[in-house]
């Protein structure tokens, strides 16, 4: 199997003119979970919701659990946070008939509860409005093309391409020349026969699979020039829900109500069964498909369904404030997306550090 390259993907703009070091310190890059929801205080449920800094979800839910003193899988949370930032995200722990844990004693370098409460039901991977991002971006070049490009996304939108963290840690090399991610090149190997026993490991690379065939089904609409136009056939998806239907008919209807983002074209996140989408739209799914018929093969073998994402999101409370030369961002997206992806169409980040 050739190997599976990320720097290809169409820009929805232009390549941007402007770069900026991010995450030159950990405050560089803050989240806020937002659940969509208060917890009610009371039931079987303690939510935790806990402050992070340069340190990852999987480990924090380890540390939780042998604190308290239960299985890791008693523990849950809504979604996995960057590690090189500083996040806020509720952590969940089912403990029926238990007082409140008491986390005054509780010391883990990097982390802090800021407070507690409780919750009938489960905290569900998933199960979250979305999360707050606020970026600062150092050594900025060109901070007014940053600007320009901030305007129109505000209006326009992005691509919802899934971010660089999906594919793993890119880094330079001896040459200077960006690597590709961890998690892909892991996922070729499984593609070509290797096995791969580490259960976390194994999933990460799965989900970067799925998720590279997404974007190449993103881009491929880009560069044929059908990403902003409503196609027969075309899977839409309702704004604010998972739910969808075929645009079978009244294509100028559904363009307006697209224009007006009440509803999105989306791709496949491949799988078993069929494509949701028929006539045209099916067509470009099915001609990014058949280029990579490995990948396919692969994603159905390994028990995957047919799933649809919109290609495109609209950030909300986006600002921004230019200071000397460091520049602010701040913006909310839906769960699942990626604020790199956001930052990808109005500025080229620059890393300070080669993280392994």
């Amino acid at each position: 199997m050739k190997p599976l390259h990320t720097d290809h993907w169409q820009y929805y703009f232009a390549k941007p003119v402007s770069t900026g070091i991010f995450k030159f310190q950990a405050d560089d890059f803050q989240v806020v979970e937002d659940l969509g929801y208060e917890p009610c205080g009371e039931g079987e449920h303690q939510f935790v919701f806990i402050e992070k800094t340069n340190t990852n979800t999987a480990f924090v839910a380890e540390q939780l659990a042998k604190f308290v003193g239960l299985p890791l899988r008693q523990i849950s949370y809504a979604g996995r946070k960057d590690k090189y930032a500083v996040t806020q995200q509720w952590f969940g722990i089912h403990a029926p008939g238990v007082d409140d844990f008491d986390f005054s004693d509780w010391q883990l370098d990097g982390v802090k509860v800021i407070k507690q409460t409780r919750h009938n039901k489960k905290l569900r991977t998933g199960q979250l409005k979305g999360n707050h991002f606020t970026i600062t971006l150092r050594q900025v070049v060109h901070p007014e093309a940053i600007i320009e490009r901030l305007e129109q996304i505000a209006i326009h939108g992005v691509p919802n391409y899934y971010g660089e963290q999906r594919f793993g840690v890119m880094r330079l090399n001896d040459m200077g020349e960006v690597q590709r991610g961890g998690n892909l090149v892991m996922a070729e190997r499984m593609v070509n026969g290797e096995t791969i026993r580490h259960r976390n490991k194994r999933s990460m690379a799965l989900s970067a699979l799925r998720s590279w065939l997404f974007n190449e089904v993103l881009s491929h609409r880009m560069e044929q020039n059908t990403f902003d136009t409503v196609l027969l056939g075309d899977a839409l998806v309702l704004t604010g829900s998972n739910s969808f239907f075929i645009n079978r008919e009244n294509e100028q209807e559904s363009q307006s109500r697209y224009e007006d983002k009440d509803v999105c074209p989306s791709a496949p996140l491949w799988g078993k069964g069929q494509l949701a989408t028929e006539a045209k739209a099916a067509e470009i799914e099915n001609a990014v498909a058949n280029e990579h018929p490995e990948v396919t093969t692969f994603l159905r073998e390994n028990g995957f369904e047919h799933e649809r994402r919109a290609i495109k999101i609209w950030p909300k409370e986006l600002t921004w404030q230019s200071k000397g030369d460091s520049f602010t961002i701040s913006f909310s997206l839906p769960t699942g997306c990626f604020a790199t992806s956001v930052l990808r169409e109005c500025v080229e980040t620059l890393s300070p550090i080669n993280r392994v």
